[in-house]
């Protein structure tokens, strides 16, 4: 995991200089990317680039340490609040806080803060991370004609001539093979029509058809595919079908 970066924010320099020094010999590995009396400041450079971990003081004048946050349009940090009033802590918890420490800081309480948020970051990356990795594997194996589909037990990688028909529900999707097996994945429909090929066709919202499979259309609102499988088509869709065989 690469070195997190973190920024810290109080209007008092004493209580940044403190700060900045706990961390430097409690966690060495942390860089400060900055620190910030003035929230205004603060908010500014969080509008423009955003650290890993911010370490906010609740009360500060003109701007205090909730406002500050419901300036930002996006919040990718993780925070820790930094309070001389144990009240606040429900309030902080309520902005999705990682956790807050009370003035004067407790070093074990620091680390306690500090790990639980780390813990959180290396998820997050570990998960990110993870989406980049199969997002660039389907696009190459979408480029050799097959769909990645990523399933409980792994991945599975199916050319795509063996795909029928697939079928979104509850925001998975159910793949309906020409040997009548599915396979079933935590993508939703949407993520798939990205990735197939100009042989297949969204019938219906729920549904997206192999045309290399179709068999017979159905006046009352059906396609027939190999293997008499039968699937639906919207109203709003069968002009657009029909032009493709007109």
């Amino acid at each position: 995991m690469n070195k997190l970066t973190a920024i810290l924010i109080d209007d008092e320099i004493s209580n940044l200089k403190g700060l900045e020094q706990k961390l430097g010999k409690l966690f060495p590995e942390l860089t400060i990317k900055n620190t910030f009396q003035k929230p205004e400041d603060a908010i500014k450079s969080l509008k423009k680039e955003q650290p890993d971990l911010v370490f906010l003081d609740i009360e500060m004048p003109r701007i205090n340490g909730f406002d500050l946050l419901a300036e930002l349009n996006q919040i990718n940090f993780q925070v820790i609040f930094v309070t001389a009033y144990s009240e606040y802590a429900i309030e902080a918890f309520k902005q999705n806080a990682i956790d807050y420490v009370l003035k004067p800081i407790d070093d074990k309480d620091l680390v306690i803060a500090i790990n639980k948020a780390i813990k959180v970051i290396k998820t997050e990356k570990e998960i990110e991370s993870n989406h980049k990795l199969v997002t660039l594997l389907s696009e190459n194996i979408t480029n050799n004609n097959k769909i990645i589909v990523p399933t409980a037990k792994g991945m599975s990688f199916i050319p795509q001539e063996e795909v029928l028909h697939l079928e979104g529900y509850d925001g998975y999707t159910r793949i309906h093979l020409i040997n009548k097996s599915t396979i079933v994945s935590s993508y939703n429909l949407g993520k798939f029509e990205k990735l197939l090929s100009a042989n297949f066709f969204k019938c219906h919202k729920s549904h997206i058809i192999n045309l290399v499979k179709v068999r017979h259309f159905e006046n009352e609102g059906y396609i027939l595919l190999d293997n008499a499988h039968r699937v639906p088509i919207s109203k709003t869709n069968k002009k657009a079908f029909l032009s493709l065989f007109s």
